[in-house]
């Protein structure tokens, strides 16, 4: 095996190649890529070795940590901090009223405000949230899904206000609202309107902001409800496939909108199944939108992904030893060819993380791009007949869920995905999936160092981060000032307005959005405005 050919590549890509020498330590000059010279390449459809040529000798992954908590101020301050330590981009964890779309003062939010994330209730909180950081330099991914729409609204409307054009832009907000149904159920109307508010900020951002992707289409939250690595690949793309339809059904031309689709799987612990995933994602969505979608644009079929280490793995005992596996499972999302990662802190199986164990997390990420050579070389296992059977075998698996799910629908993957959550199907599998897992932790079946086995070490619980119950009053103040000194005028016309549009499924919905966060209209005021015109989804209990 050897990298014939490659000369000619290395030529045409040299002007843009990071300046470090491309050799091990011992200085053996290394190659761009490995393989006989017929065999698929980096860069070359389907994109299973990666979706660039070069990978990363032209630029590593953004380096992103999951931050949020406390009030705007709190989170702003920790963000300063990663930025500081070297850090390439930010990513917002919101609290759970946020996330549910509720503001601090809705009765259900008392002793949740700040705990899980930052509070965010008004446009008030997101121009502190970024204040003194120039939103046209940094990448800023949001997790947030009910509330997308409403939060993307805002932050376009900070960006508009600080004088960021909007072509400067760049991030993802995750707005994946399906598997919300599926797994992490923080929804709030039912799925056809919840799809509306994702087509039409799929269709702003293809309109006005092009270098931000409207949807990260979640693996992640499936992963971490108990599922498999293959059904995690099954359902993720199966709802991409759902969510390319629903654009296609507004009327969008799949390679003006497609581009700008992202996703985000889990990195999980084991190692070699999640590299396999990571490429047999990469082949499916390159032969789907291809073949099925008719797309033409190489971006449109380049499937670009944020990992996450897995929560789910991180232990309470032995805290310690969870920076093992997060340096493990974030060297596989690197040998995946991941283009962003998060890397947990040690203590998330406690507490939100403190500052120490952020910057380990960080630096674990710093320690693989810089010290281990990994990344001299695209798709170093590409070849290995264990890592290329596992791509083979998930991709299998992956296209019998397709085929039922289309089954389901009636030729629309769409209207498959939905039945499916309707029925309860994804549901169903996805406890099966975590209920054979504990079973198999139970038995010893499966070793979790320090849990079931393993067990004489140190369980003293580190230092953690306490979020003080102040933070909850200050967030409420600040909250009960930002309506006392808004214009109630405005925010009357912007919730009328919004209803109006709600009503009429032709109008995109985004510009009323805009003007009720110009108008600092309450993140629960949105969602009470269109609960009238939508309704409010309950799940069905299933047998």
């Amino acid at each position: 095996m050897s990298s014939v050919g490659e000369p000619e590549r290395q030529r045409r890509h040299a002007e843009h190649l990071r300046p470090v020498p491309f050799e091990t330590m011992s200085g053996i000059p290394l190659a761009p890529v490995y393989g006989p010279d017929d065999a698929e390449r980096p860069g070359e459809y389907p994109f299973t070795r990666g979706p660039y040529a070069s990978m990363y000798r032209s630029k590593l992954w953004t380096m992103r940590q999951f931050a949020g908590f406390g009030t705007a101020e709190d989170t702003n301050e920790r963000f300063r901090q990663l930025l500081g330590a070297g850090g390439g981009g930010l990513s917002t964890a919101f609290d759970m009223p946020t996330l549910l779309a509720r503001d601090s003062d809705y009765p259900l939010s008392l002793g949740e405000v700040g705990r899980a994330g930052v509070a965010v209730d008004t446009l008030a909180d997101m121009e502190v949230l970024f204040g003194g950081i120039d939103l046209g330099e940094v990448s800023t991914s949001m997790t947030i899904n009910s509330a997308a729409a409403t939060v993307l609204a805002m932050y376009v409307v900070v960006g508009d206000k600080t004088g960021v054009a909007r072509d400067r832009l760049s991030g993802t907000i995750q707005n994946d609202i399906l598997k919300e149904y599926q797994a992490q159920k923080e929804y709030v109307f039912p799925p056809r309107p919840s799809l509306r508010l994702v087509t039409d900020s799929i269709r702003f951002a293809t309109a006005e902001l092009p270098r931000w992707h409207p949807i990260s289409v979640s693996g992640y939250h499936i992963r971490e409800a108990g599922s498999t690595a293959a059904q995690e690949l099954a359902f993720t793309l199966a709802n991409g496939f759902a969510y390319v339809e629903a654009a296609l059904a507004a009327g969008l031309a799949i390679d003006d909108f497609a581009p700008r689709f992202s996703f985000f799987f889990n990195a999980h612990i084991d190692f070699f199944e999640e590299i396999a995933k990571y490429r047999a994602a990469r082949r499916i969505w390159a032969t789907w939108m291809r073949e099925r979608y008719g797309a033409t644009d190489p971006r449109s079929i380049q499937l670009r992904f944020h990992t996450q280490t897995a929560g789910v793995s991180l232990t309470a005992q032995q805290p310690e030893v969870n920076i093992a596996r997060v340096a493990l499972e974030a060297l596989a999302g690197v040998l995946g060819g991941t283009q962003s990662l998060h890397t947990d802190a040690f203590d998330e199986a406690l507490a939100l993380p403190t500052e120490k164990a952020a910057r380990i997390a960080l630096r674990t990420q710093q320690v693989i791009a810089h010290e281990t050579g990994v990344v001299q070389v695209a798709d170093p296992l590409g070849g290995s007949w264990f890592v290329e059977e596992l791509t083979d075998e998930l991709q299998r698996r992956a296209e019998e869920v397709f085929t039922h799910l289309d089954h389901l629908g009636d030729g629309s993957m769409l209207d498959g995905v939905i039945a499916a959550i309707d029925d309860g199907w994804f549901q169903g599998e996805i406890a099966d999936a975590a209920y054979d897992l504990q079973r198999k932790l139970h038995t010893g079946a499966w070793t979790l160092v320090g849990v079931n086995d393993f067990t004489d070490g140190d369980d003293a619980a580190p230092p953690t981060l306490a979020i003080d119950p102040v933070v909850e009053e200050r967030q409420l103040a600040r909250l009960r000032d930002v309506k006392a000194n808004r214009s109630d005028a405005a925010v009357d016309d912007a919730r009328t307005r919004l209803a109006k549009d709600a009503a009429d499924a032709e109008v995109n919905l985004m510009p009323a959005l805009l003007e009720a966060a110009s108008a600092y209209v309450t993140v629960g005021e949105v969602t009470e405005t269109l609960e009238s015109v939508f309704g409010v989804y309950t799940e069905r209990a299933t047998p």
